[in-house]
């Protein structure tokens, strides 16, 4: 469980890191961003090989509603990720949509995998993704972009809603994690 523990703080002190030390982080210029980088890295690794080592306790188990429910979720996270980078319509009304996507994919990750190793990688996140927006709303909140709103983007993000979820599906399945049952 240590090494999924040190993945996630390791994840969530690089991603702050401009949030709490912000002196420091400017001192850096141009390297602190590698830094960054190779710690957000080197994070992933250690919370993949974490989770798939600990050593858990199983509280509950997958559910046909939570299923559904997981599934609903995660079409909702990986629409407001896409909206991010497409800058959809979506993107002028939710402040932030990459850690509200985070949010979204670790509760739904939560509804369906009940055991201690899950609680901590899925709510570790989830904590850190409200922390962030706390942090990022006590800098001060300036005002959303205003897009006119353009059918091409929304049929885009759409598209590539489907197109996303369909390959993370498709990576579950076949890394043996269940989908749809």
């Amino acid at each position: 469980m240590w090494i999924l523990i040190a993945g996630i703080v390791l994840w969530s002190l690089a991603h702050l890191f401009k949030r709490l030390a912000p002196s420091l982080r400017e001192s850096l210029g141009a390297r602190g961003k590698g830094l960054v980088a190779l710690a957000v890295l080197i994070s992933v690794v250690l919370m993949v090989l974490g989770y798939q080592q600990a050593e858990t306790t199983h509280v509950w188990g997958r559910h046909p509603a939570t299923v559904g429910i997981n599934n609903l979720l995660m079409l909702l996270a990986t629409y407001l990720m896409v909206v991010s980078f497409v800058k959809s319509a979506l993107a002028n009304r939710v402040r932030h949509p990459q850690l509200s996507a985070v949010k979204a994919w670790a509760i739904a990750h939560l509804l369906v995998n009940g055991d201690t190793a899950s609680f901590l990688l899925f709510g570790g996140l989830l904590a850190w993704a409200v922390a962030t927006v706390v942090l990022i709303g006590k800098a001060g909140k300036p005002a959303l972009p205003q897009r006119p709103l353009s059918w091409g983007r929304e049929v885009l993000a759409l598209g590539l809603t489907v197109l996303v979820f369909g390959v993370i599906a498709m990576a579950h399945k076949g890394l043996g994690y269940p989908v749809f049952g």
